[in-house]
């Protein structure tokens, strides 16, 4: 066996020196230190293994490769020879995975092949916004499409609508209204005219409004429609120049909602209280239900006048009978200061009450209509409460709303707050009212602060107010008692 070894390992050294011997034959000059020692000769590839996957090595030692190809079967040893080398070792699966991408698909390993692919995430542009959706609300004036005819573009038109009325005013009185209508009677269509007829009244011309109304009536594209009908029965009787019908009950009838609404708001804009009440009246005892809007209104104007309080009382009574109650917040606030004069302060809280439970949020100038009515029944508490719960709202307090606050704690006896809402009104920019400086006085007066009583005197004179003689009066019969008592301890 060591026989058989030593002929192996010197067979290649022999050749060597065989090579050695040659190359001194045919070369005579010195050869290089590269060439001096060739390496051997690379063997033949090994088709039974894929040369791809098989790393290529770097100056392996021919004597290494012999070790090689005698110890082929020990693979342990040649492993651990690689590693230390620094050689990659190729698994037998990762040879069979990278071998099947150029055979086909690669085989998987077993488990759950019929699993769910997972949902793509959803894109943030395409996210609906959190809330409720938003209602939709036509816009009036969009843009028509330019294929459409003129007609579609000129019939609501608020321009060309208002520049009729214009041209109509402009006419010589003994020309008629046909001049301007019929040259554009083709582009108009029922409700066209209403703007038209109003902006008439407006400018003061109700006889043109109304012929205007009788030349629609002639055109059978234009009437009947109750909106022209409505606006000129508004024009005329708010002008007074619409004739009363004598039977109320039959006009009520036959006529139709908006007409007979647009009487009324006629008749209040023209002063005409005792019709607008008299009509209200016989539509609801025809069970016509009206706007609700046309009873704020009448209350109103009624309200001024202390000798209809009776006919006030009357229609707040069927106002609150009414179940579908819709009232704007300037409804109510007119509502509610009428109720304060009548003192009618139950009232005025649940008129407050109904509208926050309506999903409505109260102005600044509501909370100060309700800090007035309960000042005015004397609930000094309450309306502190008030006070606190519109300060919470952040609203910015306007002058009426600084007035009753301040009037509010000198009646509380209040002065640290009373002078410091005096400063905020001044910090806003706001000028105090005459009713102010006078509380600011009494509650100084009450303090037996004379210096600033004298302070706030100088103040309101420089603003030109005058005060009355009463806080003259007051204010002397005080300095006289403090004088009084500084004699009598000095």
């Amino acid at each position: 066996m060591l026989s058989k070894f030593l002929s192996i390992s010197l067979c290649p050294l022999n050749l060597t020196l065989m090579s050695h011997s040659n190359t001194k034959t045919y070369y005579r000059k010195k050869l290089p230190k590269n060439l001096q020692s060739p390496r051997r000769s690379k063997l033949p590839p090994d088709f039974g293994v894929n040369l791809f996957l098989k790393k290529p090595t770097t100056g392996v030692d021919p004597f290494q490769m012999d070790s090689f190809l005698v110890d082929d079967g020990d693979g342990d040893l040649n492993q651990e020879e690689k590693e230390q080398n620094g050689d990659i070792v190729w698994e037998s699966d990762e040879i069979e995975a990278i071998s099947s991408l150029f055979q086909g698909r690669i085989p998987q390993r077993p488990g759950n092949l019929n699993r769910e692919r997972p949902l793509p995430l959803p894109l943030p542009h395409k996210l609906r916004p959190l809330g409720p959706p938003s209602p939709k609300k036509h816009n009036r004036n969009v843009v028509v499409s330019l294929r459409s005819p003129i007609c579609n573009k000129v019939y609501k038109n608020p321009s060309f609508l208002i520049s009729l009325a214009k041209q109509i005013k402009c006419l010589n009185p003994d020309d008629d209204v046909s001049a301007v209508l019929d040259d554009c009677a083709r582009f108009l269509r029922k409700g066209s005219l209403s703007l038209t007829i109003r902006e008439l009244g407006h400018m003061g011309f109700p006889d043109r409004a109304l012929q205007t109304f009788c030349w629609a009536q002639k055109q059978p594209q234009l009437y009947p429609d109750d909106r022209i009908l409505a606006s000129t029965v508004e024009i005329l009787a708010r002008n007074q120049d619409l004739k009363v019908p004598i039977d109320w009950q039959k006009f009520t009838s036959l006529a139709s909602r908006g007409v007979i609404e647009a009487m009324i708001r006629g008749f209040l804009k023209g002063g005409r209280l005792k019709l607008a009440w008299k009509l209200l009246a016989v539509a609801k005892h025809d069970k016509r239900m009206l706007d609700a809007s046309l009873y704020a209104r009448l209350i109103l104007e009624l309200g001024k006048n202390p000798d209809k309080y009776m006919l006030v009382e009357q229609l707040l009574d069927e106002l609150g009978e009414r179940e579908d109650l819709n009232l704007s917040h300037q409804d109510c606030t007119a509502i509610m200061k009428v109720c304060i004069r009548l003192q009618k302060f139950e009232f005025v809280e649940c008129l407050f009450t109904w509208f926050k439970q309506s999903g409505h949020e109260p102005s600044v100038v509501m909370y100060t209509t309700l800090i007035h009515s309960r000042y005015s029944e004397k609930k000094y508490r309450e309306a502190l409460a008030g006070v606190w719960e519109m300060e919470g709202s952040s609203f910015l307090f306007d002058l009426p709303a600084y007035r009753v606050v301040i009037k509010l704690f000198v009646a509380l006896n209040d002065l640290p707050r009373a002078v410091r809402y005096f400063s905020k009104l001044k910090e806003a920019g706001l000028s105090p009212t005459y009713d102010i400086y006078r509380n600011l006085i009494k509650i100084y007066l009450v303090s037996g602060r004379l210096a600033k009583c004298k302070e706030i005197w100088k103040e309101a004179e420089m603003a030109g107010f005058k005060l009355d003689e009463q806080i003259k009066m007051d204010l002397l019969h005080q300095e006289k008692e403090i004088r009084s008592i500084l004699c009598c301890w000095f």
